[in-house]
């Protein structure tokens, strides 16, 4: 096998370490593969001679070339950020992923790097990924993507989106898996000290980052919803409390919030178990009464869908301190 040419998309504003992240996992690859397995040549490309990444860090770039793999970082977002603003002065850099791609070789967005992909027209009527912090902006900018908010890494038919900044190791393993073999991807995980066991990025959501829809209706649900987290959910009730019948508060929400009150108390009740499972040592039963669930089972069940642990593995992964 030959070495495997990977170029590395800079631009202004990128984020500098989403621009070395993955080379810098790929030397450590090449160093553990040894002299007799084929490495990598990587390369920092930019359609600009000069490039300035985020935090004012200067990049040495070299011209475009062709590669068989081209990586795009990220950029610094927040929410409700002007993303035309943003995308509109890229145009060479979109021009260039979009020859890449129109040649058939590999692209790889990292993070929010999945926008610039979509500029250039390489998610249309495929899967992607990104940041669920913006995996909603992505949907709503992109309607023939099928958006995977979950997902840590999608690749579909060459196109490679991964979700926010650590899952650039991600991919970067899984890339190694199959250029080194998986005794490298795995001895290298082990030596860079990277989880090469992650499957999701559900764990990591935080729905009180997220933005919500203006409408003060869906707020004051919500509100009264969490301040009876643990009692239990009776929609007439609820409906009472709002001087609405239960078709119109069921309809209202979904149309501000996109979910029924009870998918909004669910995830409300996991948030709050998520909480406890970090900064306490309460029994999974205790914390699932704690939540409004008398049956563990149910609770866990419930708990793993949204997160995709168990909450005994949710809490070996993320345990902050003792209660």
């Amino acid at each position: 096998m030959s070495a495997l040419r990977v170029g590395v998309l800079a631009y202004q504003g990128c984020f500098a370490s989403e621009v070395f992240g993955v080379p810098d996992l790929l030397t450590m690859a090449a160093h553990v593969a040894g002299p007799d397995r084929a490495g990598y040549e990587v390369s920092v490309v930019s359609p600009r001679r000069r490039v300035t990444a985020s935090g004012g860090a200067v990049l040495a770039v070299a011209p475009l070339r062709e590669v068989d793999v081209l990586v795009v970082p990220g950029f610094e977002l927040v929410p409700g950020l002007d993303m035309d603003a943003v995308l509109d002065p890229l145009a060479p850099e979109i021009a260039a992923i979009r020859s890449h791609g129109a040649a058939g070789r590999a692209v790889v967005s990292i993070c929010v790097g999945a926008f610039l992909l979509a500029e250039a027209g390489l998610l249309d009527r495929r899967r992607a990924t990104t940041s669920w912090l913006f995996a909603d902006e992505l949907s709503r900018r992109c309607p023939g993507t099928e958006v995977r908010p979950e997902r840590l890494v999608v690749t579909d038919e060459g196109v490679t989106t991964t979700a926010a900044f650590s899952a650039m190791y991600d991919f970067a393993l899984e890339l190694i898996r199959r250029h080194s073999g998986a005794d490298v991807a795995r001895t290298t995980a082990r030596v860079a000290l990277v989880d090469d066991a992650r499957t999701s990025q559900t764990p990591y959501v935080d729905a009180r980052l997220l933005p919500r829809p203006g409408n003060e209706f869906s707020h004051r649900v919500m509100r009264l919803l969490d301040q009876t987290l643990t009692a239990r959910y009776d929609l007439t009730a609820l409906s009472d409390a709002f001087n609405v019948s239960t078709r119109t508060l069921l309809r209202r929400f979904a149309d501000e919030t996109g979910q029924s009150p009870l998918e909004y108390l669910q995830s409300s009740r996991v948030r709050r178990a998520r909480h406890l499972l970090e900064t306490t040592d309460r029994t999974v039963a205790g914390i699932s009464s704690a939540v409004g669930y008398q049956d563990p089972a149910t609770f866990a069940s419930l708990f793993a869908r949204h997160t995709g642990r168990r909450p005994r593995d949710y809490r070996a992964a993320f345990r902050r301190g003792g209660g």
